[in-house]
């Protein structure tokens, strides 16, 4: 008999959406490993503003990736505007994609894992058992992740913040490389009149349900 290979549930979708929580919660509530993809970029777009360098810029973007370390990731400077375009620049590039795609499958093929990104269920893991697209309303995004910021004690205009979300949306939407989409297969859920609880409870109905199939 064949043992069935290490659970991995994909959790993409744009920023603000509520998928971080999500996919934080649900590792626990499996005993799953998390890992949140995005800061490998996040870490990687740190790493070439840091060398005064344009994120865009793919040779630097390459080589930075390629020179991240697991000390990168504990970072306190990867949220915010600055690391967020900056992460959205580098995941465009397709060479950061690659360096970064293997890191990323052995880490999920390890032990199994709560995955969240933007193109886990579509290019990292395209046959996980379990996906889930998580998303919201840019206005509602754009509040929370306003709320986020104010608690922490940074000052930011609402407005301003909404349209660097929905700018990052286009990028990470539009690239040519793994853009961000739901998979096919992957169930949808629209968080905007939801709250944490209640988006938490749709996701692991959703996740029981797909395990209970499988």
């Amino acid at each position: 008999m064949t043992a069935r290979p290490p659970l991995v549930i994909a959790v993409d979708g744009p920023a603000a959406a509520g998928k971080g929580t999500l996919a934080r919660r649900l590792a626990a509530e499996l005993r799953l490993p998390y890992l949140d993809t995005g800061l490998l970029y996040r870490a990687t777009g740190r790493r070439v503003l840091d060398r005064g360098l344009d994120p865009r810029d793919a040779v630097a973007a390459e080589a930075e990736a390629r020179a991240m370390t697991p000390e990168d990731l504990s970072r306190t400077d990867l949220r915010g505007p600055a690391a967020d375009m900056a992460a959205s620049a580098v995941a465009a590039i397709p060479a950061v994609r690659a360096a970064l795609l293997d890191w990323q499958r052995q880490f999920g093929r390890r032990h199994g894992a709560v995955m969240d990104g933007r193109d886990i269920g579509t290019v990292v893991f395209p046959d996980a058992p379990i996906k889930l697209f998580v998303t919201a309303g840019p206005e509602e995004r754009a509040r929370r992740r306003w709320a986020e910021l104010h608690a922490r004690g940074v000052a930011a205009d609402l407005d301003q913040v909404e349209a660097e979300l929905r700018a990052r949306d286009a990028q990470d939407a539009g690239r040519s490389v793994a853009p961000m989409k739901p998979a096919e297969d992957a169930t949808v859920l629209d968080t905007t009149d939801l709250d944490a609880e209640a988006a938490y409870a749709a996701a692991l109905r959703v996740v029981r349900a797909r395990m209970a199939a499988a």
